[in-house]
């Protein structure tokens, strides 16, 4: 069975998503016949490239909150990823455009280390004091995955480099219906929207392997939206 997981660096909720599907995953008998894709999904495309803010601030603007506010709500998100094991920083992350990282996502994908360096970009963006959107910490990241050096720093000059196959995997979104990430398709016949709880996703795979032919509807889950904004829960 496939399971395709569009995601973007820069959400939150895909790194805490993405932990929870692996304990949902862990805890599901045919885990070992289970291929995991990751896909792209810029949540903010029209960025310009190179320039970056401060998330704090940007969430302030964004909800039109004050820097107090936004911090606290970040505090919520950050209790949500302890819950589940990982690190995260509420101060010092900035914000930016991710095509650079979804370009090299790709080519990682084909040299077989995509999830090596999609957990390394995660583990950087949001717990450690290293800038994705540096195109020198972005380099570093991909020889820590195993990547050839020289690729690499060919791909991130080549603005073209893997350019389609990041675009072919926002329209497959489109296509499929997906207007928030985390989104999970599950052998190209179901889907399930944000970072749901483990017990979820297990039931959906055992679900989905039965070939039964609807799937529980699982409750809302926080998720990120393409035009930046992240659901927060509410204190």
């Amino acid at each position: 069975m496939r399971v395709e997981i569009w995601s973007d660096i820069a959400c939150p909720w895909c790194y805490i998503g993405k932990a929870r599907f692996a304990k949902g995953l862990a805890e599901f008998a045919h885990r070992d016949e289970v291929e995991v894709v990751f896909r792209s999904f810029e949540l903010d495309p029209g960025g310009p490239k190179g320039v970056t803010a401060p998330v704090l601030e940007m969430l302030a603007r964004k909800y039109g909150r004050t820097l107090d506010e936004a911090r606290a709500m970040e505090e919520h998100v950050a209790a949500s990823a302890r819950a589940e094991g990982l690190e995260y920083r509420t101060d010092g992350r900035d914000h930016g455009n991710t095509f650079d990282i979804h370009r090299l996502l790709h080519l990682a994908a084909a040299r077989g280390r995509q999830e090596q360096l999609l957990d390394l970009a995660f583990r950087a963006n949001f717990a450690e004091e290293r800038s994705v959107f540096d195109p020198e910490v972005l380099l570093a990241l991909a020889v820590e995955a195993g990547l050839d050096e020289a690729e690499a720093r060919e791909v991130l000059a080549d603005d073209s480099a893997y350019a389609d196959g990041v675009r072919a995997d926002e329209r497959e979104a489109a296509e499929l219906g997906a207007n928030a990430v985390p989104f999970f398709v599950l052998d190209r016949r179901y889907g399930i929207s944000g970072g749901q709880p483990a017990e979820v996703f297990t039931r959906a795979l055992e679900q989905a392997w039965a070939g039964r032919e609807t799937v529980e509807t699982a409750p809302d889950a926080e998720a990120c939206e393409p035009d930046g904004a992240c659901a927060v829960p509410q204190g």
